[in-house]
């Protein structure tokens, strides 16, 4: 069983701006596409059995200028969190609204909580230790903190307490026939 990488995709307007960016298609910045060139030297030259992506834009193009994109393969489930009514929001604006709001506890109205988006990684884990290799998945932030989360498996919302920067990059594998997190929000170029 190969190890799994994880990148999230690199700086936004709204990720810079800590707005919750789940299905707005932003755009990458200036800062984020020089940032996403250089992941090249650490992922291009990788033998990759797979790259899964996600849809969105930020992450297809993240991809892209970190020489993957000839490889990725988009899945639907690798989409950010549905944050519902408090898309582009800020966790200061919505604790505005409902002090004490928590999204790993609590969720988001009209979207989803952390257990559904579990499910919705637990499925991509699925396909990941069907592949016979390295593989490589390009998305979000919160939803790569469930899937490293579900690959140990943990709840969704142990997710919570694994930050991870833009551009960030982290690795999952196996000590022995225990599923692992092997390096995690490691410093990138």
């Amino acid at each position: 069983m190969g190890e799994v990488w994880l990148v999230r995709h690199a700086e936004t307007e709204w990720s810079r701006d800590k707005r919750h960016t789940g299905r707005t298609d932003i755009p990458l910045t200036d800062a984020g596409r020089e940032h996403a060139r250089r992941l090249r030297e650490a992922l291009a030259s990788h033998a990759w059995a797979a790259v899964l992506v996600s849809p969105l834009s930020r992450a297809r193009e993240t991809a892209e200028l970190a020489g993957l994109g000839d490889r990725a393969q988009p899945r639907d489930d690798l989409v950010e969190w549905d944050y519902g009514e408090y898309e582009g929001r800020t966790t200061a604006d919505i604790r505005e609204d409902r002090p004490g709001w928590f999204l790993w506890r609590d969720g988001a109205p009209g979207g989803e909580d952390a257990d559904a988006v579990g499910r919705r990684v637990d499925r991509v884990i699925a396909e990941l230790r069907g592949i016979d290799g390295d593989a490589l998945c390009v998305a979000h932030g919160h939803l790569l903190r469930v899937l490293a989360a579900r690959w140990v498996e943990q709840p969704a919302s142990f997710g919570a307490r694994l930050a991870l920067d833009t551009g960030g990059i982290s690795r999952l594998g196996w000590e022995r026939e225990t599923p692992v997190v092997r390096g995690w929000n490691l410093p990138n170029p």
